[in-house]
């Protein structure tokens, strides 16, 4: 079975797509590496490689969590399966 997005953490609320031509619509399976769980779901969005996808829904002014670390903050709300990048997420920095 391909893996097509990676999770370092159970609490992560991210994953990082791992694989060329995602596109909305795909069945997507991710490995969840602490733990060496899977988790499975579909997609809402095309999303490129190294760029993440949501495992939750996610509220405005929601913490995003990757390897378990704070990367910032939902400014748009994100349904589980939806490309986050720029347009919906934020750094805490500024």
């Amino acid at each position: 079975m391909v893996t097509h997005f990676v999770v370092h953490e159970p609490g992560d609320s991210v994953g990082v797509i791992v694989v060329e031509g995602v596109k909305k619509g795909d069945k997507l399976n991710g490995w969840v590496m602490d733990g060496n769980q899977s988790i499975d779901f579909e997609t809402l969005n095309d999303i490129p490689i190294g760029h993440k996808i949501a495992l939750k829904d996610m509220a405005v002014g929601d913490t995003v969590i990757k390897y378990g670390t704070d990367i910032g903050k939902v400014v748009q709300p994100i349904k589980r399966g939806e490309h986050l990048h720029v347009h919906n997420v934020k750094t805490k920095r500024w």
